[in-house]
């Protein structure tokens, strides 16, 4: 290699910025398709009924306002995608209890304040483990140069 140039040398390498790049993209669509999968598994498990769902199921949907709030984004930062319910403004904490379960104060139609326990009906969580076997197959070819 005593003749070569070093612009011949540095081609036979790796161009570190643009392999980056290209995982950067990659890891961009590939995670942005797997959230819009569990937003939409989870939107479809929640089923428009009168009555409360049985606990352990999905929550059952009276005016359709959890369904449409499901939402995913990508967070460029930690590389990663955040997926599920976005707060509801009459009550911060109804996703979480929906999904998990807990106590939580409420009042009634009296006005008076109680303390309430809610079984989880979770949405997400299985929504997401449905999906996570299509992950694979998504990163399978994603990384383009």
């Amino acid at each position: 290699m005593v003749g070569m140039s070093f612009d011949k040398m540095k081609s036979m390498f790796f161009d570190r910025k643009a392999v980056a790049g290209a995982v950067d993209r990659a890891t961009r669509k590939v995670l942005s398709k797997f959230g819009a999968f569990v937003r939409t598994t989870a939107r479809h498990s929640i089923r428009k009924r009168k009555g409360a769902s049985p606990p352990g199921s999905p929550p059952s949907s009276h005016v359709g306002l959890l369904k449409r709030l499901i939402f995913f984004g990508y967070d460029t930062t930690r590389k990663s995608v955040v997926i599920g319910p976005a707060p509801l403004r009459a009550s911060v904490e109804a996703p979480p209890l929906l999904e998990y379960g807990g106590r939580a104060r409420r009042k009634t139609r009296m006005g008076k304040s109680v303390m309430a326990t809610y079984k989880s009906r979770p949405f997400m969580g299985p929504a997401f483990e449905k999906e996570k076997p299509k992950l694979p197959a998504l990163w399978a070819n994603s990384v383009k140069g």
